[in-house]
């Protein structure tokens, strides 16, 4: 998976994490949340954006994102479900390389493109009982800005 830093530019998965942890040794005293939300957006074709967040709580954060386009079809369902799966597999790897360089005290926050309100409501308890049953914690509409602000702005 191709990682895209807006300061940076194009990166793989180990210039990622690279990046991520040369942010955190900047500050090591402070508070740091990683998020991973991912977002789409159905046009011609459907364009899935993953977003990586480290917000270091109350100075900032850097995030990178990954798009990928599809040229079939999903309903709404699968989409939401494609998303959060998107979001757990980039998490697992993250978790997987914190925990091996030191920092396996981080929570890695999924951020998921659903709501209490519009069409997704109904998906709501399934699709974070699938992130929380993965050991993640989930967030949704309104406090899930991973997906719905950042990984939204590239979707288009």
């Amino acid at each position: 998976m191709q990682f895209i830093s807006p300061t940076k530019g194009p990166m793989d998965f180990d210039a990622m994490f690279a990046e991520i942890i040369a942010y955190v040794r900047e500050v090591p005293e402070a508070t740091y949340r990683v998020i991973v939300g991912t977002d789409s957006q159905l046009r011609e074709e459907t364009s899935f954006v993953t977003a990586v967040i480290v917000h270091r709580v109350g100075k900032g954060a850097r995030y990178f994102y990954s798009r990928e386009r599809e040229v079939f079809g999903r309903s709404l369902r699968q989409r939401i479900f494609y998303e959060a799966a998107r979001s757990l597999d980039v998490a697992g790897q993250l978790a997987a390389r914190l925990a091996a360089n030191g920092h396996a005290d981080f929570d890695i926050e999924i951020h998921l493109d659903i709501g209490r309100h519009g069409e997704t409501k109904n998906l709501i308890r399934e699709v974070v009982g699938m992130v929380t049953g993965s050991g993640f914690d989930a967030r949704i509409k309104p406090d899930s800005f991973g997906a719905s602000k950042v990984a939204d702005k590239y979707t288009k």
